[in-house]
C-alpha cells in the first residue's frame, strides 16, 4: 500500500512516554508532520528537545485544550489527523471511588477527548477529509475488578466514537478505535499514583485485595503477552494511511481472545472468567 502521509499533519495527546511518544517518533519517520502535547511543562520541554512541535495540553482543563488548539492552528491551516491518546487509569474498587475521583477520571479520559475532537472537526468537515484515532483499551468492552473508573471511561469513549461515526457517515472523515491490551508503558506507575491520591485502603473492605494489587502496580515485571508500543503504531499507521481503515484495531492476544469469548459465551461465563483475570494490567 502506498503511503499517503506526505505533508499531512497529526496532533497526538499524551506524548510524554509510552504509546504517545512511540507514535510521535513513528509517525514522524513515516513522513507526517507531528504535533505533540503533554500535560507537564517538563515533558513539553523534553519533546521540544527531541525536535517536535509541542504544546502544553491538560485534558482535564477546557482552557488548556482551547489554548493548544489555537496555537496549533497558528502553525498549520490543516490538520489531517487527531490521535486521542492521553489518559490514565484510576485503580480501586468502585465503592472506594468518590464522585470527585470519578469526575477527574472522566475529565481526562472522556470529556477532554470529546472537546478536543469537537474543536478540530469543523476544519476537517470544511475540507471533507481527516482521521480521528482513539486509543481505547481491551477494557473498552470487558470489565475487570478494581479498574471500574477506567473501564467506565473507556466504555464511554467506545459509545461516543460509534455514535460519532454514524453521524459523520456522509463525510470522508474516518474514526477508528485502537484497543490495546498489555503494552509496555508507565500505565501501572501512573495508576498507582492515582490510587494513592484518591483511595484510602485502611478504611476499605478490600484491604487484602489491595495488597496484591499494589504489588502488581509496583512490579517491573511485564504480564504475559505484553507487547511493545510499536504494535500500536502499526495499527495507527494503517488507520491513517488506509483508504478503508478498520472501525476497531485489536492489538494484543488478550484483546483478541476476550473479543472472541464475548461473542460466543454467555455473560455469566464471562463474569466468571473476568473475575479470575485480576493478574495484570490490561491497558
Amino acid at each position: 500500500m502506498e503511503s499517503t502521509s506526505t505533508l499531512r499533519t497529526v496532533l497526538i495527546t499524551g506524548c510524554s512516554s509510552g504509546i504517545g511518544l512511540c507514535l510521535a517518533h513513528g509517525l514522524r519517520s513515516a513522513g507526517y508532520r507531528v504535533f505533540t502535547s503533554a500535560r507537564k511543562v517538563e515533558d513539553v520541554t523534553k519533546l521540544k528537545k527531541l525536535g517536535f512541535d509541542a504544546f502544553s495540553l491538560d485534558l482535564a482543563s477546557s482552557d488548556s485544550i482551547k489554548a493548544a488548539i489555537s496555537e496549533l492552528y497558528q502553525k498549520t491551516d490543516s490538520l489531517y489527523a487527531l490521535i486521542n491518546n492521553g489518559a490514565y487509569g484510576q485503580a480501586g474498587a468502585l465503592e472506594d471511588i468518590s464522585r470527585e475521583a470519578l469526575e477527574k477520571q472522566f475529565q481526562a479520559n472522556v470529556f477532554g477527548w470529546h472537546e478536543l475532537t469537537n474543536l478540530v472537526l469543523p476544519s476537517m468537515k470544511e475540507k471533507n477529509i481527516g482521521r480521528i484515532v482513539y486509543i481505547s483499551s481491551v477494557l473498552g468492552f470487558v470489565a475487570m475488578p478494581f479498574r471500574g473508573s477506567y473501564v467506565a471511561s473507556k466504555f464511554a469513549i467506545e459509545g461516543l466514537v460509534d455514535t460519532l461515526r454514524l453521524e459523520l457517515k456522509k463525510t470522508k472523515i474516518k474514526l477508528c478505535l485502537v484497543q490495546p491490551g498489555p503494552i509496555k508503558s508507565k500505565f501501572r506507575e501512573n495508576a498507582f499514583l492515582a490510587f494513592k491520591e484518591n483511595v484510602d485502603p485502611s478504611n476499605s473492605d478490600y484491604k487484602r485485595e489491595y495488597k496484591s494489587m499494589i504489588q502488581r502496580l509496583n512490579s517491573d515485571k511485564n504480564v504475559k503477552f505484553t507487547l511493545a508500543p510499536e504494535s500500536v503504531l502499526r495499527c495507527v499507521l494503517h488507520a491513517l494511511d488506509s483508504q478503508i481503515p478498520k472501525n476497531r484495531y485489536r492489538v494484543t492476544f488478550p484483546t483478541k481472545l476476550f473479543a472472541f469469548l464475548c461473542r460466543i459465551l454467555p455473560s455469566s461465563w464471562m463474569d466468571h472468567i473476568l473475575s479470575m483475570s485480576d493478574k495484570g494490567d490490561k491497558d
